[in-house]
């Protein structure tokens, strides 16, 4: 009879992305997770038979949770141009040291790397403009293709914050989106 299980494979895999999060992919490994939840790198071997299957979990499960907090945000959030804001704001990864940000970005490189992480980046991408572009347009020709160029102008906010660390990133971040809108938004209502 197979002994109970007394950590989660949830719980396990918040761990080491926990663990990505403070010294990056290369950080991961059975033995600092292990220590993170109590369990010996030999048990996790036996649920992850090597470090590209447990990288894979651990990155698969990051996806589910922004799957969630997208879906969640998207629920939330009014259908405005303030509503597209405050979803991207939410989804700034909030107590965000200067260290955790940068290992972000490599872990990031991790999921461009493996083709079934770069598909669920691909579909989230997608459900996030289409979300964004409804409260930017009722055109629903150019709902995509908004809410991807704020998509595009959100990263690009959060890494030019990240160069500077000036400010509330929130507040930053929001601010810029605005003033992305009202340029766009503007223009788009001449043509």
């Amino acid at each position: 009879m197979a002994r109970p299980r007394t950590v989660t494979d949830e719980a396990i895999l918040d761990a080491a992305l926990a663990v990505m999060h403070r010294g990056g992919p290369e950080a991961l490994t059975f033995a600092a997770v292990g220590k993170a939840v109590g369990l010996s790198p030999a048990t996790l071997v036996q649920r992850y038979p090597n470090k590209e299957a447990f990288l894979r979990a651990t990155l698969v499960r990051a996806w589910d949770q922004l799957d969630a907090l997208t879906a969640e945000a998207d629920r939330d959030q009014p259908v405005s141009v303030e509503g597209a804001i405050a979803m991207l704001v939410r989804m700034f990864p909030t107590g965000t040291g200067e260290t955790d940000y940068a290992e972000g970005l490599l872990i990031l490189r991790e999921d461009m790397r493996d083709p079934v992480l770069r598909a669920r980046g691909t579909a989230w991408g997608e459900v996030l403009a289409l979300a964004l572009g409804r409260r930017l347009t009722q055109d629903w020709v150019d709902q995509m293709r908004l809410g991807r160029l704020m998509a595009s102008q959100w990263q690009g906010a959060q890494i030019w914050w990240a160069f500077s660390r000036r400010g509330d990133p929130a507040l930053v971040i929001a601010e810029e989106l605005r003033d992305w809108c009202a340029v766009v938004l503007r223009t788009k209502a001449k043509k």
